[in-house]
């Protein structure tokens, strides 16, 4: 009898799952970053906060240095924004120590992952920024190639791209036009990049990287951008200067 009850009771279940998969369908997914501070620490389990100690100080002698500060809070959103602008001024700014000389730098607004804060920014802030293991790399495109990445750029509603580049997307994801340095894009000639190796691959929609010529993909672990981005506030840091960012109209929506 117990038998039947177990395998009544499956049936059961599986027909619920059942009726449930043919009317049910994902309608929208939505996310959000929840900020743990101390308002979570109410009542500090002091057993627990004893035995975290030691690795507590650990990390935050990593993550706790100052590394420069900032003039406002730098966020991230499309078309254009104050920190994918920074983000891809810096690879360009990085080039001279490898010998390069890009026209302009892509930065992919999914690789950032949060915002800086107005005041001091520590490594951790820039951590946060760039969590992955993504490397600073430079490439070539013909003209032809550099309007097919800016036309996927449109598609998606914008990317992060250095000052210089002008360019007006509709709301639909058209490319209307595309300007650098104040010229039209010459299909003919050839345009050194500043990007990072995850995008040189292709990925993130931006296929027209694949036809790139002339790929130099330093592997050093000092070549992710976070330590790249650390070393621009620390230079700025040493000149007294604060970090600061605006939307400028490189990518305008009409």
């Amino acid at each position: 009898m117990a038998k039947v009850k177990t395998m009544m009771a499956a049936a059961a279940v599986a027909a619920l799952l059942a009726a449930c998969s043919v009317n049910s369908a994902v309608v929208g997914v939505e996310r959000t970053r929840l900020l743990v501070d101390s308002r979570y620490d109410g009542a500090v389990d002091a057993s627990t906060a004893g035995m975290m100690a030691p690795y507590t100080r650990v990390v935050d002698s990593i993550m706790g240095p100052v590394v420069g500060r900032t003039d406002s809070e730098l966020a991230a959103y499309r078309p254009e924004s104050p920190l994918s602008n920074l983000l891809a001024d810096i690879l360009v700014w990085a080039a001279a120590d490898y010998g390069e000389h890009p026209v302009m730098g892509v930065y992919n607004m999914g690789g950032i992952r949060a915002s800086l804060p107005k005041g001091d920014v520590t490594y951790g802030d820039v951590l946060e920024v760039a969590p992955f293991e993504n490397k600073i790399c430079f490439l070539t495109l013909k003209g032809s190639s550099l309007m097919e990445l800016f036309g996927q750029m449109a598609k998606v509603g914008g990317e992060g791209v250095s000052h210089g580049v002008e360019l007006v997307i509709t709301p639909g994801g058209q490319l209307v036009s595309a300007r650098l340095n104040g010229q039209p894009i010459d299909p003919t000639a050839s345009y050194r990049i500043a990007t990072i190796d995850y995008l040189a691959e292709g990925n993130d929609k931006m296929e027209a990287f694949r036809q790139k010529s002339g790929f130099n993909s330093p592997r050093a672990k000092q070549n992710d951008t976070r330590y790249i981005i650390s070393a621009y506030f620390k230079e700025k840091a040493a000149r007294g200067e604060a970090v600061g960012a605006r939307v400028e109209g490189r990518i305008k929506v009409e």
